[in-house]
């Protein structure tokens, strides 16, 4: 496979490792992850109408939004998404790259994207915010897992067994970006944890729509 095939070195990764991530992820960066989650829980109104780009196989993220709002889960992994159908019938999931998606404006209260826009190209990604705020209502939520710094493109041959990609800015330039889309941010922390016996800092952003974007 070329490297120039980011996005199916992606979905291929998934596809082939999808209960292995699950499992995985489920042992890795769990206070993180619990810490925003509990945001969307906290700041959404019961039924809010969510959006969680790359939802994985559902667990855990998607099952706790789900018992609260209404959940579209994406993923580009098409293994991924039978999982998370089989794991949170009470959402919808959409198999696609996110790039593809389009939905009508202000049809959700909040996107949610834990650690998967960092597998996006980095060159699409500041059209990927336009269309995420043109989607959010007015004062819409966003929160998001980002780089911390500038990898054009990062290609891990073993991956959980399986090649896998990723490309991201450094943080500075992400809150550019995001702002530059309509968002007023809450808060842009950077978080560290081991992967790997390795600590990985990512960018966590929470950001509200703008009542004017």
């Amino acid at each position: 496979m070329e490297k120039t095939d980011t996005k199916l070195i992606v979905a291929n990764g998934y596809d082939n490792i999808a209960e292995k991530h699950e499992e995985w992820a489920s042992n890795v960066r769990i206070e993180e992850r619990a810490k925003y989650t509990s945001i969307l829980l906290d700041k959404l109104p019961e039924g809010a109408d969510v959006l969680e780009l790359g939802c994985g196989s559902g667990i855990p993220t998607t099952q706790q939004l789900a018992e609260r709002f209404s959940v579209t889960g994406v993923d580009i992994s098409a293994t991924q998404v039978e999982l998370a159908q089989q794991r949170v019938p009470a959402a919808e999931f959409i198999h696609s790259d996110m790039m593809q998606l389009d939905f009508p404006e202000a049809s959700f209260d909040a996107v949610a994207a834990f650690y998967s826009m960092i597998h996006v190209p980095r060159q699409e990604q500041e059209e990927l915010f336009r269309k995420i705020s043109s989607w959010l209502r007015p004062e819409g939520l966003l929160v998001i897992t980002m780089g911390a710094n500038s990898i054009e493109a990062y290609y891990n041959e073993d991956f959980l067994g399986k090649p896998m990609y990723w490309s991201h800015f450094d943080s500075e330039t992400n809150r550019r970006i995001i702002k530059k889309a309509g968002f007023s941010i809450i808060s842009a922390i950077e978080e560290t944890a081991d992967e790997f016996e390795k600590p990985i800092t990512f960018l966590w952003v929470v950001a509200k729509k703008s009542v004017t974007a």
